[in-house]
């Protein structure tokens, strides 16, 4: 009899922190030394399934797609099974954007506090094909325990801020999110806290 490789399921383009992954689940009943392989199209080419050299013949349920898939552009993936001399049909994704599609990760924020100033800056864990873009940061500033923030806005990644804490006595906090101006303003969620001790007599 004919043995059918039960196709991948679940296919899904993903974006998660800066990144986007074809993600999908092994098909009904597969054997354990199946392999999958990912080609992928974009709008400006329809039908030509282009080959991702690193997602090729492999064991594992998703591939990086991030810095291979071009920019502004919609772009769509597709994954068979393979398993000694059977294979499945290829199954595929919906089409995605980078820009617009991608979520965003919070930033890790770098403080550094001097006698009256504490200097702010943010590094993002960006994929070195979009390192160009015009991230930028937003920052809060608050006492703690209190719920009054003090907002700096739309500050370019790249920039360091300087906030004068000659008036501000005690336990002060600062957390930030990662933005982009794209058609469409997006942001990540606000990342930890980190809490620092202003200006205490000691």
């Amino acid at each position: 009899g004919h043995v059918q490789l039960r196709p991948p399921q679940n296919v899904t383009l993903l974006s998660k922190d800066f990144d986007m992954i074809l993600t999908w689940t092994p098909g009904e009943g597969s054997p354990p030394d199946v392999m999958y392989t990912v080609r992928y199209e974009s709008q400006e080419r329809v039908d030509k399934w282009i080959k991702v050299r690193h997602c090729k013949n492999i064991h594992r349920t998703f591939c990086n797609l991030t810095c291979v898939l071009p920019n502004f552009v919609k772009v769509r993936a597709r994954v068979k099974a393979a398993s000694g001399r059977f294979q499945s049909p290829w199954v595929e994704s919906q089409f995605k954007e980078y820009h617009l599609d991608v979520e965003l990760a919070p930033p890790v924020l770098h403080v550094n506090v001097e006698q009256k100033v504490i200097h702010v800056n943010a590094s993002f864990p960006l994929p070195t094909c979009v390192e160009s873009f015009s991230w930028m940061y937003d920052l809060n500033l608050w006492e703690a325990g209190s719920e009054n923030k003090k907002q700096y806005k739309g500050i370019f990644r790249k920039n360091t801020v300087t906030i004068d804490t000659t008036a501000l006595r005690g336990n002060y906090c600062l957390n930030a999110r990662s933005s982009f101006q794209s058609i469409d303003f997006k942001h990540s969620k606000f990342s930890q806290p980190v809490c620092v001790l202003l200006n205490s007599k000691g």
